[in-house]
């Protein structure tokens, strides 16, 4: 991505933000880092959440000449159950503490589409700035804009100390043509940037 395609796109992301109540803003310590801030989150929030990480990834997959994806309650249930999963093993990865696969998971909670990946996230950042980590790497960005995604599944699980397990996953509601998938093949899954 382009200096400037990159600025764009968070400009677009910021925008994306807007009518919502902002983040807390970054406070610097005396060694000028950012000193972490605990980005609670209560049950009222969680619908303007998603609707804020969706608008904002398909503002990016618009930019990018994607079509927009919308939320499968089947994706985000099992998104849902895997960032719980991911507390419990505290640790960021994709398979489940019973050895589950995102596919196995998806399927469990009844998706019948195609499974195109999962990015998955230890942090104490908001999910804009969660979702810019994802757009930069470029694994995670292949997930996040694959023109075959037409639903995504997105949740989190916060601890109380306040770290958030963020989850996000997307699929096809149709399976495209010479991609035959079964639940024994992997569909790729990717990282975001090490834990900070």
């Amino acid at each position: 991505m382009t200096g400037r395609a990159l600025i764009a796109v968070v400009a677009l992301l910021a925008l994306a933000a807007c009518g919502a109540p902002p983040p807390p803003a970054a406070t610097l310590g005396p060694d000028g880092r950012p000193v972490q801030t605990i980005y609670a989150i209560n049950s009222a929030d969680i619908p303007e959440i998603q609707a804020r990480l969706r608008d904002a990834l398909n503002t990016v997959r618009q930019q990018q000449g994607r079509m927009p994806v919308e939320f499968d309650v089947n994706l985000t249930s099992a998104a849902a159950t895997h960032a719980r999963d991911m507390s419990v093993q505290a640790r960021a990865w994709h398979f489940g503490s019973d050895g589950s696969s995102p596919i196995d998971r998806v399927r469990r909670l009844g998706y019948g589409g195609y499974f195109i990946g999962e990015a998955v996230s230890e942090t104490y950042e908001t999910e804009i700035e969660t979702l810019t980590a994802w757009l930069s790497q470029e694994d995670t960005r292949q997930i996040l804009l694959d023109p075959r995604a037409t639903d995504l599944g997105f949740a989190w699980h916060q601890d109380p100390n306040g770290k958030l397990w963020w989850v996000i996953a997307l699929g096809a509601r149709t399976v495209p043509a010479g991609a035959a998938q079964t639940i024994e093949q992997q569909a790729p899954v990717a990282d975001t940037r090490p834990n900070r």
